[in-house]
């Protein structure tokens, strides 16, 4: 039978999914996404590296740059065109709350609320913690063990925190994200575990240890890690600390082609923002849902293709048969 080609129409698709990966902020060096590699991946199961965030909507992307007319001649007139300015922004709604979402939604710090001590006085990003335990030889990204004298500050729902201890360093710190970078040495042994994303859901628990709903960002827990219990996130309005991620969007249309848009670095524009949107939208004063808002600055980096300076690379992996 022979095959049906036809002009491949606007693309239809209902939302748009999003992934983001952490930028190694000492380097400067991104998350790269090839389209002719990892074009295919399943949008459930993507590369390795890459955090889904699932749906959002409102995506919405702009280019901020700038060309200007290179003149000569006598009247001037334009000769060529030259790129001023390089900029671009994109923004959009989260549909759901997550660490990973209330972070990106934040421009500063985005840290852990470690369970606390007893007798410690208040504070508004926590107070002084409950002591961190060392997990046991052979555990695992998935396999927290623990002295069995350790486990009773655990249950099935929990959250822990799995990082180093804090021993005055300066610099970026936090693993496998950098989530902060301190100035000068701080006090507060529990500090890198505050600002962590290497954290995990505890789904059920035996005689010797934690098992996570998923794997730890980090992996199996480096040497010199400890594991605290978190019982919620914070984040700050202010700060001098920016983030910085890598973005992949993807957009899948109902023919089965596929649009990527892959900014290798993006850093938010905005502090943490929220929108109530009524679940009914004919009655405002009735139940509504709370949307996380963010807005991203696009920074630049130079394709080793070429040495050009990008911001964006827009892929289109089209649908079978379709016209090219």
């Amino acid at each position: 039978m022979p095959a049906t080609w036809y002009n491949n129409p606007s693309p239809i698709t209902r939302r748009v999914r999003a992934y983001f990966a952490p930028v190694t902020r000492s380097t400067q060096i991104p998350e790269l996404f090839d389209p002719s590699i990892q074009g295919g991946f399943p949008l459930d199961s993507p590369p390795s590296s890459w955090i889904s965030l699932g749906w959002i909507q409102n995506f919405m992307r702009k280019t901020l740059s700038k060309s200007t007319a290179l003149l000569t001649g006598i009247p001037a007139s334009p000769l060529e065109q030259a790129r001023e300015t390089l900029q671009a922004q994109v923004s959009f709604e989260y549909l759901s709350w997550t660490k990973l979402t209330m972070a990106l939604a934040t421009g500063s710090q985005h840290m852990n609320i470690l369970a606390p001590a007893g007798g410690t006085s208040l504070s508004a990003d926590g107070s002084t913690a409950l002591p961190a335990v060392t997990p046991q030889a052979g555990s695992t990204s998935t396999s927290i063990l623990l002295a069995s004298s350790d486990l009773s500050s655990y249950s099935v729902g929990s959250i822990i925190a799995v990082d180093v201890d804090y021993s005055g360093e300066t610099g970026y710190v936090g693993f496998p994200v950098s989530g902060a970078y301190i100035k000068s040495s701080l006090s507060d042994v529990d500090y890198v575990r505050r600002v962590t994303y290497n954290v995990g859901l505890v789904s059920a628990m035996s005689s010797i240890g934690l098992t996570l709903a998923e794997a730890l960002p980090g992996g199996t827990p480096v040497s010199g890690a400890k594991v605290q219990r978190v019982l919620g996130f914070v984040d700050r309005e202010g700060g001098s600390f920016y983030q910085e991620w890598s973005a992949l969007f993807v957009v899948e249309g109902s023919q089965g082609e596929r649009i990527f848009y892959h900014y290798p670095r993006l850093q938010a524009v905005t502090g943490a923002e929220e929108e109530l949107v009524p679940i009914d939208g004919k009655t405002k004063g009735g139940l509504s849902r709370v949307h996380l808002k963010g807005q991203y600055l696009a920074l630049p980096i130079t394709d080793p293709l070429d040495g050009e300076r990008v911001v964006c690379y827009r892929s289109m992996l089209p649908a079978a048969n379709a016209m090219v």
